[in-house]
C-alpha cells in the first residue's frame, strides 16, 4: 500500500535487544498527513537501523510512503503496525499542483481539460 503526505512528527527512536537471538534492534514511528479535502493522518513505523540511515526521514518533507500491515496479539489485545519498506521523496511542485488551476482568458474562465464549458455549446437544444 502507499500513502503521500508531509512529515508532521517523528517520534524517539526505541532499541532493544531481541531474547530469542541477541541481536540489537531498533525501530521509529513517524506521522504523515496527506493533503486531501479532509486530511488524514497515518504513523507508520520503519524498523532497523539500516533502513532509518538509508530513508533519511526529516520533518515537513513531502513523501510517498510504501508499506505493509501487519497485526499481533499481546495480552488479550490486538494491534496493528504499519511498517515501511520504500521511501520516496515528492517534488513541492507536484505535491503544490495535483490539480490544476483553471487559465482566464482575456476576462473569461475556462474550465480545465476533460471538463465540459457551460458556454461550449451554445447550439444546445435544452431548456436550461
Amino acid at each position: 500500500m502507499e500513502f503521500e503526505g508531509k512529515i508532521i512528527a517523528i517520534l524517539n527512536k526505541r532499541e532493544g535487544v531481541a531474547k530469542s537471538t541477541g541481536n540489537p534492534w531498533c525501530v521509529q514511528e513517524f506521522v504523515i498527513e496527506n493533503h486531501d479535502q479532509y486530511p488524514k493522518k497515518m504513523c507508520f513505523e520503519v524498523f532497523g537501523e539500516d533502513k532509518l540511515s538509508q530513508f533519511n526521514i526529516q520533518m515537513g518533507e513531502e513523501l510517498k510512503i510504501s508499506f505493509d500491515i501487519d497485526c499481533r496479539q499481546w495480552n488479550d489485545r490486538w494491534f496493528n503496525s504499519l511498517r515501511a519498506w520504500r521511501v520516496e521523496r515528492v517534488s513541492d511542485t507536484q505535491a503544490n499542483n495535483e490539480m490544476p488551476e483553471p487559465q482566464t482568458i482575456s476576462g473569461a474562465t475556462t474550465a480545465p481539460t476533460g471538463m465540459p464549458s457551460a458556454e461550449a455549446d451554445d447550439t444546445s437544444d435544452l431548456p436550461f
